[in-house]
């Protein structure tokens, strides 16, 4: 626990829904542990009301700012201000800032710039410069759309009494990502084979990873209904993959392009 990465999380009122606050919560859990958790919001306004429900249970502070000019988010200045003021405090090794608004590009790569780790959550409709400016972005309509079918699935399953075995596979059959989508992630992915495979063109599964969600700060298997990078690797087509072992008694997963000759490029 001591090694774990600590986090700030500062959440914008304004434009994000109190629905999403456990994928919020459960997603900086997987990165480490939250020692700030704080909202930011005028809390007089009946627009807030319902975020004020689930505030005490999850143990976040509400940050009141009085909007003193109609047309200006006086929000955005107070979390950045506060963000600043946590990062000269030496506290904390990263932090989460749930918005989908643009104006906080600049305090993300300057975050980034004094060596945090920079998760950014919001909707799809985040403005790319803001996703880019992460070190990892969440779609959180996306994972909460697919909680929804989880819990659908696992309610039909309880009733039947039977658990379906493609459970955990695709839950999302309906998710059917764009050609040029596609192409850009089928793209990184070469670029990531050709650079650190093997004189085999292998590449480990964790090192792909980790080099996907450099390279693509928005990248999450599960926004294309999938549980695991394997599964969604798979079904790109363009790729044999096998289970090799590391030499201690143990296999790992590789990745390598299909129909290619087997030396380094």
């Amino acid at each position: 626990m001591d090694n774990e990465l600590r986090f700030a999380i500062l959440i914008d009122a304004d434009n994000i829904s109190d629905k999403y606050i456990k994928i919020i919560l459960d997603e900086t859990a997987n990165n480490g542990i939250a020692t700030y958790k704080r909202i930011y919001g005028d809390w007089t306004s009946p627009q807030l009301a319902s975020w004020k429900n689930v505030l005490l249970e999850n143990s976040i502070i509400p940050m009141q700012q009085y909007s003193y000019t109609t047309g200006k988010n006086s929000t955005d200045s107070a979390m950045i201000i506060d963000a600043m003021d946590i990062l000269y405090s030496g506290t904390v090794d990263g932090y989460c800032i749930v918005s989908s608004d643009s104006d906080f590009t600049r305090l993300a790569a300057r975050l980034r710039e004094s060596g945090m780790q920079v998760i950014g959550m919001g909707e799809e409709k985040t403005p790319k410069p803001f996703i880019s400016a992460c070190n990892q972005f969440k779609y959180l309509d996306l994972l909460y759309s697919n909680q929804q079918e989880e819990e659908k699935e696992e309610a039909v399953e309880k009733q039947s009494g039977s658990r379906n075995p493609e459970s955990g596979k695709n839950k999302r059959k309906d998710i059917k990502p764009k050609d040029k989508e596609l192409k850009h992630i089928r793209t990184t992915i070469n670029a990531i084979i050709d650079k650190f495979s093997d004189e085999d063109g292998w590449l480990s599964s964790g090192k792909l990873g980790d080099q996907l969600s450099k390279r693509m700060p928005d990248f999450d298997v599960r926004n294309y209904g999938f549980s695991k990078l394997t599964l969604f690797i798979k079904s790109l087509e363009d790729y044999d993959v096998e289970k090799i072992s590391t030499g201690n008694g143990q296999k790992q997963i590789y990745f390598r392009l299909k129909a290619r000759k087997q030396e380094k490029v």
